[in-house]
């Protein structure tokens, strides 16, 4: 991991938001396989929001790192049958694309911890090999989300095909954005896009993403995963 690529991205952010006369994106450091022990080293320099994939592993992160003050995102796929795990530690769930998991995150989040803030995971580019709903199912699971009291709901997270050109994600990227704009009309309070990653998150921060994804660009290689979740 090398400590100048926070800083690096972190310049860039900036100048992209200089450009479009926006308030810098937030980055959030995508963590998953990674160790506590470099979860930490990226903390102490200033980074505060970190992503995780799989459940189990990131709780026991979570655990470990609980003095720090962190951020947590899930961005991964959320099983029902997780549900509760991911509403008892998470402060975020970027992945929610169906009715029966927003009941169940709903369900498990505890009184005393602040609602639970959530995205809605969109497939926009229509894979099979991708989570998310169908862009029609956006605003009737943002209906469920908002009639929940231990959920908030943020806005929007989407995972394009990927590209060796980063500027063929852009029409994604604005389909998102277009997306966006819909949901805010409804939800005032709708203030997060989750989009780009470390190959295309400039293109996505200019169509109007919110907050990007980074990890190879911070951690390097990412290493084995050694835990099921």
């Amino acid at each position: 991991m090398s400590l100048s690529s926070l800083s690096s991205i972190q310049a860039q952010l900036a100048q992209l938001a200089a450009a479009t006369g926006r308030p810098p994106a937030r980055l959030l450091a995508v963590s998953k396989t990674q160790p506590a022990s470099a979860i930490a080293a990226l903390a102490a320099q200033g980074q505060r929001a970190f992503g995780e994939n799989y459940v189990q592993e990131a709780v026991d992160k979570i655990g470990e790192l609980a003095g720090l003050g962190l951020e947590w995102h899930l961005i991964g796929h959320l099983q029902s049958n997780k549900a509760d795990l991911a509403a008892r530690h998470f402060d975020w769930v970027q992945s929610v694309d169906r009715p029966k998991l927003v009941a169940a995150l709903a369900r498990h989040r505890p009184p005393a911890l602040p609602p639970l803030n959530v995205l809605i995971q969109v497939n926009i580019d229509d894979e099979d090999s991708k989570h998310g709903c169908a862009p029609e199912q956006i605003l009737p699971l943002a209906e469920l989300i908002a009639a929940q009291p231990r959920l908030q709901l943020r806005g929007l997270m989407a995972i394009p095909r990927p590209h060796t050109d980063p500027t063929q994600s852009l029409p994604a990227f604005q389909a998102m954005a277009a997306h966006q704009r819909a949901l805010q009309a409804r939800y005032p309070q709708v203030d997060t896009l989750s989009l780009g990653m470390s190959a295309d998150f400039p293109q996505a921060v200019s169509t109007g993403a919110t907050l990007v994804r980074v990890g190879s660009a911070l951690f390097g290689a990412r290493p084995p995963r050694a835990t099921s979740a």
